[in-house]
């Protein structure tokens, strides 16, 4: 048994010092302390110690995940700024998701351009080069790469739509299902 604050409280072998102390604590009332903060940093370090192949596999993921979301670089418009786009200046939506998908719901005067067909060039998307230009895809995170493919080609506006024909979905904006 272990005694914390003239509370007894159970002492498990595979629990750490800082959990019973955390438990006991919230038992108890108190609000978390200084103590237990760095009784917590304390076997933090201590396991990076103990397993450096673990928290090294960890950092090199966090760090690849981090390099991954800035290169994506557009993060997209919401799907008001979207609709703006294509009302006041024209713009095109573009989906890009396969004609199977497109024909169970599109956004009404999407264009279907399967990505199958945008392998290695953009130009059955050259008509729009002007025009602000929305990447529909089905979640918002395969059209990312194809924005930065279809800026790099000299598209004066192209982003994707943030979450993609979910998001659209989700908000019960109109889908057209011809």
């Amino acid at each position: 048994r272990h005694s914390c604050l003239g509370l007894s409280c159970i002492m498990l072998a595979p629990l750490p010092q800082v959990a019973v102390y955390f438990l006991c604590r919230v038992r108890v009332g108190m609000h978390v302390t200084a103590e237990l903060a760095r009784l917590m940093i304390e076997q933090l370090l201590q396991f990076a110690q103990n397993h450096p192949l673990l928290v090294g596999a960890f950092v090199a993921l966090l760090v690849a995940l981090i390099v991954m979301e800035t290169m994506r670089g557009n993060h997209g418009v919401s799907v008001s700024e979207a609709t703006r786009l294509v009302n006041r200046e024209e713009g095109v939506f573009i989906d890009i998701r396969d004609s199977k998908e497109f024909k169970a719901g599109h956004i009404a005067g999407a264009v279907n351009v399967p990505s199958s067909q945008l392998t290695s060039e953009t130009t059955p998307l050259a008509k729009y080069k002007e025009r602000p230009v929305i990447i529909v895809c089905k979640h918002g995170q395969t059209a990312g790469p194809l924005v930065a493919r279809l800026e790099k080609d000299g598209f004066k506006q192209a982003v994707k739509l943030k979450g993609g024909m979910g998001q659209w979905e989700a908000d019960s904006l109109p889908v057209v299902t011809r």
